[in-house]
């Protein structure tokens, strides 16, 4: 067990997404004690965190717990805390636990592969209205506005409001934008089909709203076009060259080509951007270096902090020619750097190193069921065969063998049936949406109102 040698070589890891979780596991046989700290107990499977969100996948199936994963990595500890500060001096890593005193721990390498988290461009006051899909949280919580809308609708007497309880906005024509959309739609039209007496899902709006021409515009020309007619074909309505400038309760206001317009929607998905996480301004600050303007750290050839040859920032903290916020990055910066380490350890020295050099693996995205596009070294694929080779791609990165069964059978149930299991949202969930409309009843939302009084008494 890690710890048990105090003369080995000490690597902490802060981070168990894919860049911390691929260096730990490459780590296994080394002679090194390896700290993993994250603040969840889990590591979670981001591209596929929209199938929590539209009740396709459970939560165990795409974020399988650290501990479980690394259980027969002896030389591995894993601790639950949230990494407040970095003493690069005296090289230790502090902590806040949920209970006890704070945790800190000595290295003598340091990854730090903390991720990403949601921009808003300055407008952090939309994070509550329309929440990102970055964590397990975040994909539950969109889970329990989707088909709490739904069934808010169901219960809805003014033709207007119940209109708005089924509109959805989802804001971002990137790949998590267009994922999720399509699958709302999915959703309406086929899985919700015969649950209702009073609406028809099917008559949900879905709004897919962007700022730039085209949506997935980073697959080109050919396969954006492709895109947009499948997205279109789902009954997703493209909204491009659409700003969103507000966002409140049961709305959003868009800029667009005819001006300013507002679509009224109590149910929004934030995909329009992304930054580095917070640790990344703490760590430049203790090295005393820049971040770019996602929060990013610019970083040595060999991923190393300026300065610190000890220090790796991998993954989508660090700024290194131009590299994707992407999940192949962060695996192949994260197993670099571990293997950096086992190197210097067996005797290497540390400016021995061959510069980092990232293999991409392509780029691929869903649009609806049997439908995706890929993009792989020239080779653009669309339609079914593209969706068969998101599949297998995905299959085989998903976390353990049970997982990935337990996908594919949830995929047959879902896109060959129109069977969605993981749609179980509680009442909290629920209030909490009804409780945040109190301040202000607007027109039409007297039954509403009548409904919460009716559950609090």
């Amino acid at each position: 067990m890690a710890g048990a040698d105090s003369d080995r070589h000490r690597v902490v890891i802060v981070g168990g997404g894919f860049g911390g979780l691929f260096a730990a596991k490459f780590l296994k046989r080394a002679p090194v004690e390896v700290t993993l700290i994250d603040r969840t107990n889990h590591h979670t499977f981001q591209p596929l965190l929209y199938q929590l969100a539209t009740g396709i996948l459970s939560e165990g199936s795409i974020a399988p717990p650290l501990r479980e994963i690394l259980r027969r990595h002896r030389n591995v500890t894993v601790e639950l805390a949230d990494v407040n500060a970095f003493d690069l001096k005296a090289r230790t890593v502090t902590a806040a636990r949920l209970l006890g005193p704070p945790l800190t721990v000595p290295y003598d390498s340091l990854i730090v592969a903390a991720g990403a988290t949601h921009s808003y461009f300055g407008h952090d006051d939309f994070a509550p209205l329309a929440p990102g899909l970055k964590t397990v949280d975040d994909a539950l919580e969109l889970r329990g506005r989707i088909f709490g809308a739904f069934e808010m609708a169901e219960l809805e007497e003014d033709p207007q409001a119940r209109r708005t309880w089924m509109t959805f906005a989802v804001i971002g024509a990137g790949p998590t934008g267009v994922e999720m959309a399509g699958q709302i739609a999915e959703l309406s039209r086929r899985s919700l089909k015969h649950n209702f007496h009073r609406i028809d899902p099917a008559d949900a709006r879905v709004l897919l709203l962007d700022a730039a021409a085209t949506p997935l515009a980073t697959f080109g020309e050919k396969l954006s076009a492709k895109a947009a007619r499948a997205i279109e074909r789902t009954g997703v309505e493209l909204r491009m060259h659409s700003r969103v400038i507000d966002v409140t309760t049961d709305a959003i206001v868009v800029e667009g080509p005819h001006g300013e317009e507002r679509l009224g929607c109590h149910t929004k998905v934030w995909a329009a951007g992304v930054q580095a996480s917070p640790l990344g301004a703490l760590l430049a600050r203790a090295a005393d270096v820049e971040t770019d303007r996602a929060g990013r750290i610019e970083v040595e050839p060999d991923c190393t902090l300026p300065g610190h040859p000890e220090v790796f920032v991998v993954g989508d903290l660090m700024a290194l020619n131009g590299l994707p916020g992407v999940a192949e990055v962060a695996m192949q910066s994260g197993i670099y750097a571990a293997r950096t380490i086992k190197r210097r350890v067996a005797g290497g020295r540390a400016g021995t190193a061959k510069p980092f050099v990232y293999r991409d693996l392509g780029s691929m995205a869903t649009i609806s069921r049997f439908q995706a596009i890929v993009s792989f070294k020239g080779l653009k694929v669309g339609g079914f065969v593209g969706w068969l080779m998101w599949a297998f791609v995905h299959l085989t990165f998903l976390t353990g063998f049970k997982n990935r069964w337990i996908a594919l059978f949830k995929w047959l149930s879902a896109f060959v049936g129109s069977s969605r299991d993981e749609r179980t949202i509680t009442m909290q969930q629920v209030s909490a949406r009804i409780v945040a409309m109190r301040a202000g009843v607007r027109p039409g939302e007297e039954s509403l109102s009548r409904y919460v009084e009716d559950r609090d008494a």
